[in-house]
């Protein structure tokens, strides 16, 4: 710059494009002039050169960029609806040259680490703190009895005045399942799109709470705004329409926050991914990548949906003569979809059949999201009208549980539809991890009763709806993120979507495995997992919400191993002695007719153990049954290996 202004006017060089020089003196120049801004009179009686004009221009941008910062704590005080780049990205720009700290952001998943389900995401900084998803998980084979699992809501109830609302993704289980649990506790607003509010208006009118919750929808594109953060919506491509990933734009940085998502060109419904949006984003630079890992294991790329419509009309064209029976998820409304297409091609009727299914379809009908021919639906209380092989039938039951309405036709329990070898049946599903060995008893039983059953992956009858590794990468590579955090799946699904990180350059220490309760806090420089918070899982039995804890589970697996005796026997109270009994009453223990040596000699040792402990006026029975307790289950052990639940009772008399 000193060596441009020793240069004299006519040896100067001409300004590079793109550049800004900074004035130099010339001849033509007084020596009390130092600055263009200064001296605006002198400016006015001769033009100013090129030179100058960009030099002034230059500053004008720098006073700009400072009140853009200045007016960032503006807006966040005020609430004023702007761009979300427009309120922080340029603070968080200069904050990254400087290497100045933020205040410290917090992400806090409370589900949907090392698991699959109930997935919800905590973002807190300053003192506002909102939500990412507020899904539930379906009870593994050892939850007896338990109807569903949500998160645990203890942190967000004990922080629930930072509390400025929920974002959600998608309209599936896993997302939305567990927000009416949390509306009733705290009363925030909710927002998401048209399909996905929808979705949870059913579920708040069956928890009866829909009157008193605010659900605001939300387009692609479009931000709101959460205390001193905002959330951007974006289009993603997934197995439900109105999917969304989030841009969640903090003081400490941009976040990006995937959800669910997968790359389909040609998807059923809608534009495909914003993928633009995301590199623009990148561009500008994105602090952490929140990514999900579901496929992170399946190399290549998810297949598009539209292969599976074109595998239905090659089966629903060699159909002649065969009634047709559909499983797949009710959630999947691009599916559906595509099977009244082929079925209004074929000219079939459709009846649905399933709960779950018939709820999400007249939703998506009603919003517009399902192209609906009119006369093509029948009710399924009426399909014994219709000639089979004019017939479609879309039915829950493809993870083969055992209540759904496939699992009943199998079992010959449906009160409408009857097994036939006239039946061709698809089961458009993989089935999720765990649940093949319910597939399979479903399968078979079909296949007894005569119906040819097309179910395995090499038909093309089911794509996934999540990213494999090379979508995963493609949104990496994107993002660009300084920090990369894996979420949305098992250890080893998250394990190796870090390997992919790693191969895209990502360094080792910017990469970060946590785990439900986990505290990831970043000031925009650096990020630490700086603690731990209460995480867990909450189990629903009917309508109890959390009464049945790890005991329960406990003895009921225990019940359901070994079973179960009962001791009963009256003591007179004042004297001691045993009036009647003891009785001894065995249920899923053995049969006592085909064991009544066994049970005599119980008897026997249970009256002896009582004789020797009773006294007159005895008060305390606790230590009496736990001396029954373990006379009793020592012997039984001793005889038969096996250690049933033991409860004595005592009644006084």
């Amino acid at each position: 710059m000193d060596n441009n202004r020793k240069q004299s006017a006519q040896n100067r060089k001409a300004p590079q494009p793109g550049k800004y020089l900074m004035p130099g003196k010339n001849a033509n120049q007084k020596k009390n002039v130092k600055s263009p801004v200064k001296k605006k009179t002198i400016q006015a009686q001769r033009p100013e050169s090129k030179t100058r004009q960009r030099a002034a221009s230059k500053q004008k941008q720098q006073s700009a960029a400072k009140q853009t910062e200045t007016l960032t704590s503006e807006i966040l005080r005020n609430g004023r609806r702007e761009r979300p780049e427009n309120m922080i990205a340029p603070a968080v720009q200069d904050r990254g040259r400087s290497g100045r700290k933020a205040p410290p952001l917090k992400i806090i998943p409370l589900g949907g680490l090392d698991e699959i389900g109930k997935n919800l995401y905590l973002y807190e900084c300053c003192n506002d703190m909102f939500i990412v998803d507020c899904g539930l998980a379906f009870p593994d084979d050892d939850m007896l009895g338990i109807d569903l699992v949500i998160p645990d809501f203890s942190y967000i109830i004990k922080n629930k005045d930072k509390l400025r609302g929920v974002v959600l993704t998608h309209g599936h289980e896993d997302h939305i399942g567990s927000l009416a649990y949390l509306l009733k506790q705290v009363n925030v607003p909710v927002y998401g799109t048209r399909l996905t509010l929808g979705l949870v208006e059913g579920k708040l009118k069956e928890h009866n709470i829909l009157g008193q919750c605010k659900l605001n929808v939300v387009q692609p594109r479009q931000t709101v705004k959460m205390g001193c953060m905002a959330v951007e919506f974006i289009r993603v491509n997934h197995s439900i329409p109105d999917s969304c990933g989030f841009a969640i734009f903090t003081p400490a940085g941009i976040v990006i926050h995937t959800g669910d998502f997968k790359v389909d060109y040609t998807p059923i419904e809608g534009g495909i991914i914003d993928l633009a949006r995301f590199g623009e984003l990148g561009n500008r630079g994105v602090l952490a990548l929140l990514s999900e890992s579901t496929n992170a294991e399946r190399p290549g790329y998810t297949m598009s949906e539209r292969r599976v419509g074109a595998t239905f009309r090659n089966f629903f064209s060699q159909a002649d003569g065969k009634r047709i029976i559909v499983a797949t998820f009710s959630s999947n409304i691009h599916r559906i979809q595509q099977i009244i297409d082929n079925a209004e091609i074929t000219g079939r009727k459709v009846a649905v059949s399933g709960r779950s299914m018939i709820n999400v379809l007249n939703t998506a009908i009603e919003l517009n999201y399902i192209r609906v021919p009119k006369g093509i639906l029948v009710d399924i209380d009426k399909i014994g009208k219709i000639p089979p092989e004019e017939l479609v039938i879309i039915t829950t039951g493809s993870q083969g549980e055992p209540m759904s309405a496939l699992s009943r036709m199998a079992n010959n329990e449906h009160r409408q539809v009857t097994i036939t070898p006239q039946d061709l049946i698809i089961i458009s599903a993989n089935p999720i991890p765990g649940n093949e060995k319910l597939v399979g008893r479903v399968v078979n039983e079909l296949m007894k009763a005569g119906a040819k059953v097309i179910y395995e992956a090499m038909y093309d009858v089911h794509v996934s709806g999540h990213a494999c590794q090379e979508e995963l990468k493609m949104m990496i590579s994107l993002t660009r993120p300084k920090f990369f955090i894996p979420i949305h799946g098992e250890f080893k699904h998250m394990l190796k979507h870090a390997e992919l990180a790693k191969q895209l350059h990502i360094p080792d220490e910017n990469i970060f495995i946590a785990g439900n309760g986990s505290v990831i806090e970043t000031d925009g420089i650096e990020m630490k997992i700086s603690g731990q918070v209460t995480a867990g899982r909450v189990l629903i039995d009917g309508l109890g919400v959390g009464d049945v804890g790890s005991v329960v589970l406990r003895d009921r697996k225990h019940l359901a191993q070994d079973g179960l005796i009962i001791v009963v026997a009256a003591v007179e109270k004042s004297t001691g002695k045993i009036m009647s009994g003891p009785d001894i009453v065995s249920r899923g223990f053995v049969y006592v007719r085909e064991s009544e040596e066994l049970m005599d000699e119980a008897r026997e040792r249970a009256a002896s153990v009582m004789k020797k402990a009773l006294s007159p006026n005895m008060r305390e029975w606790s230590g009496l049954k736990a001396d029954v307790k373990d006379a009793l289950s020592g012997f039984i052990f001793s005889k038969t290996g096996r250690s049933p639940m033991i409860l004595p009772i005592i009644m006084e008399v």
